[in-house]
């Protein structure tokens, strides 16, 4: 449970500093879609890294995302 709790706080710690950066980036004055931009690539970022996480930590199966064929 708490590694799952840990992931969910990583994320959001990812995507804050995602759109940050991305906002510190674009030229002011920021218009609404700037925003959009912004959140889209952040969430973008954020399933990116829990995905990973994911894949890295709790499965671990050999056969994740390809099996074998019996011939």
């Amino acid at each position: 449970m708490a590694r799952y709790i840990t992931l969910g706080a990583g994320a959001i710690v990812v995507f804050g500093i995602v759109i940050s950066v991305l906002l510190a980036i674009m030229p002011v004055p920021h218009r609404p879609i700037d925003y959009m931009v912004a959140g889209a690539v952040a969430t973008l970022m954020s399933m990116f890294i829990v995905f990973l996480a994911l894949i890295g930590t709790t499965m671990k199966a050999p056969g994740l995302f390809f099996k074998r064929r019996n011939k």
